[in-house]
């Protein structure tokens, strides 16, 4: 049976590849769908294979990539692995008819992004990367709230995203670290940064920066200023964002993820220098009450629904695409001393402009 004529009651076939960090925690959800038949497995470790094959006796346990794009009773396949293997597995999955899940980054370069996108488009196949924090409850409140407008206007944004380790031995804390901020970011304010500057510094391995500080410029004049580091005493998922008639502090992990604080600053034009005048507003400070569903499972839910509904939607893999212009601009940046660079200038850069 093709992939095409897969009725909408049967479940969907897929094979995931990658069992390192991830990949496990994918397998875990995705095993637990009643609409899903998890079809392959697949790692180049056998050991890491077999253990997984054990759990899960119902899937076929590969090491060849091939298996799964030759079966062409498979649907999608989800993709967990390192970095550099992204756009060629994700190119080869695609071409081979198959929807498919990308774990972050979508690739490891804008330009490979680029051609993703392209050809999921012209095939008609769903292409999603795994941002798994836009599925997060509180991270969807906020979404909520910046659009109804309850923040106000917003002046700016400041994150850190810090813990002891763990040191990559082939990608930098940007773009560890990095993809979580500025997916939420792009997400929260429905538009990419004009601008980047960042300075970093490799304190552990030499070529490889385990710290940054990087200022991003919104149009309309927002600020936000995004902290990574492999280099801290505890881990720390912290984000705040100020509003003129509220603020709101976002703590991944945090006993109250997400508070808001009806705090702010009324000034009041001065006809003259001694009019000046500031008030400070304290009010009330509120725990909205959010939803346990795990994050996790709503994005492959929604990877799942796409491919039922046929509606690719490609603004999704945009965003990721848009994820990694920010990583580029910021390791630019990064490499010319804090230079500001254009955004602008990345993608132009990546689409040969």
């Amino acid at each position: 049976m093709t992939n095409s004529a897969r009725s909408q009651d049967s479940p969907i076939r897929l094979g995931l590849v990658g069992l390192g960090y991830w990949g496990p925690n994918l397998l875990r959800v995705l095993a637990e769908m009643p609409e899903v038949e998890v079809r392959y497995i697949c790692d180049h470790d056998d050991v890491q294979l077999q253990r997984y094959a054990h759990r899960h006796p119902h899937a076929g346990a590969t090491t060849s990539f091939d298996d799964l794009l030759a079966d062409d009773d498979v649907d999608a396949i989800v993709i967990a692995t390192p970095i550099f293997t992204h756009a060629e597995l994700a190119s080869r999955s695609l071409a081979a008819g198959k929807h498919t899940f990308v774990e972050k980054p979508l690739a490891a370069s804008s330009a490979e992004a680029g051609e993703l996108i392209g050809t999921a488009t012209r095939s008609g196949l769903v292409l999603m990367c795994g941002h798994t924090f836009l599925y997060s409850p509180p991270v969807r409140a906020v979404k909520g709230l910046l659009d109804r407008g309850e923040l106000g206007d917003i002046h700016f944004i400041s994150s850190s995203r810090v813990n002891l380790g763990l040191h990559q031995r082939d990608v930098s804390v940007v773009w560890d670290l990095g993809p979580h901020d500025f997916s939420i970011l792009l997400y929260w304010l429905g538009q990419a940064p004009v601008s980047v500057r960042a300075v970093g510094r490799d304190s552990i391995v030499r070529g490889i920066p385990d710290v940054a500080f990087i200022d991003l410029t919104f149009p309309g004049g927002v600020l936000a200023h995004v902290e990574l580091s492999w280099l801290a005493p505890s881990k720390l998922r912290r984000t705040v964002v100020v509003g003129s008639e509220r603020m709101v502090v976002y703590e991944d992990g945090g006993m109250e993820p997400l508070r808001v604080f009806d705090h702010g600053v009324v000034y009041r034009d001065p006809q003259t220098f001694g009019e000046y005048h500031l008030s400070y507003r304290t009010g009330d400070i509120v725990s909205p009450k959010l939803d346990n569903a795990e994050p996790i499972a709503l994005e492959l839910i929604d990877f799942l629904s796409l491919i039922r509904s046929g509606d690719a939607r490609p603004g999704q893999a945009e965003l990721a695409r848009d994820v990694i212009d920010l990583i580029e601009a910021t390791e630019t940046s990064m490499r010319e001393d804090g230079v500001q660079i254009a955004v602008s200038d990345i993608r132009a850069m990546a689409d040969g402009g």
